[in-house]
């Protein structure tokens, strides 16, 4: 007897172990490990070595074929990429996911990861990826608008409208998602939305927007104030302060007339409004979600710089007004990166760097980002856009830092394992792990390269994992590490054994014993500028 194909298609899926039953306890989540957030993927904690495609890239299936083996020659283990809300739904309730399916099936093929981003409502401020649908009938979702009343191609959050329309899309959206993927856990997290802001202008001037400008500060928002007072951002505490710590009132009669109280509003109705399409989508398919951030230039005013988005100066207004939100995250294209990270770190919020500029300089920064804030994981932007892939410095770490993928997990919230990023303008750092402390210097400060005369030198890092007293992983490049006794009465710090080498599913198979020249006749512990390793390190005390 012949089947009939959707019948046939129905026998093989209940066939199918793999659809018919899921393989793990539990779908992506999060979880706490002392002060840290680990992302549990496939019931154990999942690091995230990624790369962020470029914007129209996961848009062409024939673009896409040659750049899966580029992200496995780079050792990445997770791929963040757009998912467009014009060419899921490009008639209004009528969804296509041929080309979702299609990065899917691509990466379990290619042992991979996705983490999806939503271009949906908002996309670098803009509207630029709502479906024609959307754009052409302004009157049913209207645009916001700057100060002098001029429509923007950027949905206002002001409207039910435009709100519905972006939480049916998400919802079905992840109602494909759990039904494709639940049991493989190709999908792992979701970013909902892209770069929120509101541009030219501080805030949204449409009626509705207007309106609301003038009504009391929602009462949600105020408790939240009320008992994080202690823990607010300067920005937020000093404006709410100097108008008295009101608890009632309009906007600015608690924070006062100024572009800062503009850029709060607006904050507080981008987060309420991407907060329940969080929550439309969690309650479908409940996978981490979270949202990014394009960080301030130095001295800019809100509206030259995207107003309202995530920002760490107002991440208390999102985090009052977004609680579905899982955590937010920074997108960095400009060079202060300890400083960036030190404000997106908090007690309730991890650090993940969903994108960051695709240069030599971020193979340090990995290190860096996962040995000292403990981040979720790292991902450059444009990861496809390398011509050698095996020759990219990104790669080098990752092949590094996927060997020690369990030890890092294992860490994760503990003071046994930090980080250091060196350049010429920070050229020394200090790490104490019990007994002993480490010097670590950038290599060049050993005078030994004919580069180390130039006026910038390559940023450098490492990451240490002490794994007993005494007994260290160090991993990194370009740096040169010295060792002395955190208490010297307590007598000197000497290296007993430095081996170099590699893990193999946890198990560590040593190489050299770095002694000799290797370490400076027992004086350090090194990697050369271009060069990315492992090395473990024993140390001992001596009188």
């Amino acid at each position: 007897m012949r089947l009939q194909p959707f019948i046939f298609l129905a026998f093989i899926m209940a066939a199918s172990p793999a659809v018919a039953q899921k393989k793990f306890n539990s779908i992506p989540s999060l979880r706490k490990q002392g002060k840290a957030t680990q992302l549990i993927v496939e019931d154990k904690p999942f690091l995230v070595l990624g790369g962020e495609l470029g914007n129209s890239s996961a848009s062409d299936l024939g673009y896409m074929r040659p750049v899966w083996k580029k992200l496995k020659d780079m050792n990445c283990n997770t791929v963040l990429t757009p998912v467009y809300w014009e060419l899921i739904e490009p008639e209004k309730g009528h969804y296509t996911f041929t080309l979702l399916d299609s990065l899917i099936d691509s990466a379990r093929e290619h042992d991979l990861k996705l983490i999806l981003l939503w271009f949906g409502s908002w996309k670098n401020s803009m509207s630029c990826y709502v479906p024609a649908w959307v754009k052409k009938d302004y009157q049913t979702f209207p645009r916001a608008r700057d100060k002098n009343g001029k429509p923007q191609e950027i949905l206002t959050p002001f409207s039910n409208n435009n709100l519905q329309a972006d939480i049916n899309a998400f919802s079905a959206l992840l109602k494909h998602i759990k039904a494709k993927d639940e049991a493989y856990q190709t999908v792992i997290m979701i970013q909902v939305e892209n770069e929120i802001g509101m541009l030219p202008s501080a805030r949204d001037y449409h009626p509705e927007a207007t309106k609301a400008f003038q009504q009391p500060v929602p009462q949600q928002l105020v408790r939240y104030l009320k008992q994080h007072k202690n823990t607010l951002s300067k920005s937020v505490l000093g404006a709410w302060e100097k108008e008295g710590l009101k608890t009632q009132g309009t906007w600015e009669q608690l924070f006062g007339k100024r572009l800062a109280t503009d850029e709060m509003f607006i904050a507080w109705h981008f987060a309420v409004f991407t907060n329940q399409v969080t929550e439309a989508g969690k309650k479908i398919y409940p996978l981490p979600m979270f949202v990014n951030a394009a960080l301030n230039r130095p001295n800019a005013l809100p509206g030259d710089y995207p107003s309202g988005g995530p920002l760490p100066h107002i991440i208390d207004i999102w985090k009052a007004g977004a609680p579905a939100i899982d955590f937010l995250s920074p997108d960095f294209y400009n060079p202060d990166f300890k400083l960036w990270n030190d404000r997106y770190t908090r007690e309730d919020n991890p650090l993940f760097i969903p994108e960051i500029r695709f240069e030599p300089s971020v193979a340090a920064k990995a290190f860096y980002a996962i040995g000292h804030y403990h981040a979720l994981g790292f991902s450059p932007f444009s990861i496809e856009s390398t011509t050698a892939p095996q020759d990219e410095p990104l790669g080098k770490s990752y092949r590094v830092l996927s060997q020690l993928t369990s030890l890092i997990s294992a860490q994760a919230g503990k003071n046994t394992m930090d980080g250091a990023l060196l350049d010429k303008n920070s050229a020394a750092d200090t790490l104490v792990f019990g007994a002993y402390t480490f010097t670590i210097k950038h290599d060049y400060t050993l005078g030994w390269s004919p580069k180390a005369k130039e006026d910038a030198w390559p940023q450098t890092g490492c990451l240490v994992i002490e794994t007993a007293p005494g007994e260290f992983i160090v991993a990194g490049t370009g740096v040169v590490i010295s060792f002395s006794s955190t208490h010297p009465d307590q007598g000197e710090a000497g290296i007993l054994t430095i081996e170099e080498g590699t893990f193999d599913h946890e198990r560590w198979t040593p190489a050299r014993v770095m002694n000799g020249d290797q370490s400076h006749q027992g004086r350090h512990l090194r990697f050369e500028v271009g060069n990315f390793g492992i090395q473990k390190l024993k140390l001992y005390q001596y009188k």
